[in-house]
């Protein structure tokens, strides 16, 4: 429990600072206030990532690894659609990924793209068999929080979380007996 306090405190450091840098300058754009949202949880998502990097070792079970790519899978397709671009790069996120590298490339592979084409064909009951699998990681409150924090890394990987994005991992949270105030959501 004491880890997650620590994510917090950093993130909220990391905030405090971007917030201090901010201001100390005096000359913000009118409206600059409303992107320091989008600022805290791209720090949030370095502070995940780094904190999912010193689990590499425990992340090892087949739960995490299959709960990992159903939430990945989840994360491309919360606006109800994925692209072939979008799988594409949601794919080399999950193979560059530090931690999800303690597993076969080809079983990653595989999993994350059934979950999707699962999605794609029918989003509804697709999002059902993946919150099944998603809720599998939730025996062990550790490997639970990593899922959430796959999903968080994967979804802020390009700077910005959308809200689609926002309400899957919420739903993650609820499926794992998770905080999602653990995760600012």
């Amino acid at each position: 429990m004491a880890m997650w306090d620590r994510i917090k405190d950093q993130a909220k450091g990391l905030q405090q600072q971007s917030q201090g840098a901010r201001g100390s300058s005096g000359h913000g754009r009118p409206g600059s206030g409303s992107g320091s949202g989008s600022g805290s949880k791209a720090q949030l998502v370095g502070v995940l990532k780094s904190q999912l990097t010193s689990l590499k070792t425990e992340l090892k079970s087949g739960a995490y690894r299959d709960a990992s790519m159903a939430m990945c899978a989840l994360v491309a397709a919360a606006d109800g659609s994925v692209d072939p671009a979008e799988r594409q790069h949601v794919e080399s996120l999950i193979l560059q990924n530090d931690v999800l590298q303690n597993f076969p490339p080809d079983q990653l592979r595989q999993r994350f793209n059934k979950h999707v084409d699962q999605l794609s064909f029918n989003f509804q009951q697709g999002k059902t068999a993946v919150m099944q699998e998603i809720a599998k990681a939730a025996k062990k409150p550790a490997e639970a929080k990593a899922v959430v924090q796959t999903g968080f890394v994967v979804a802020g990987a390009d700077g910005y979380i959308a809200p689609a994005e926002e309400q899957v991992l919420r739903e993650a949270c609820a499926a794992l007996g998770v905080s999602p105030q653990e995760f600012g959501l």
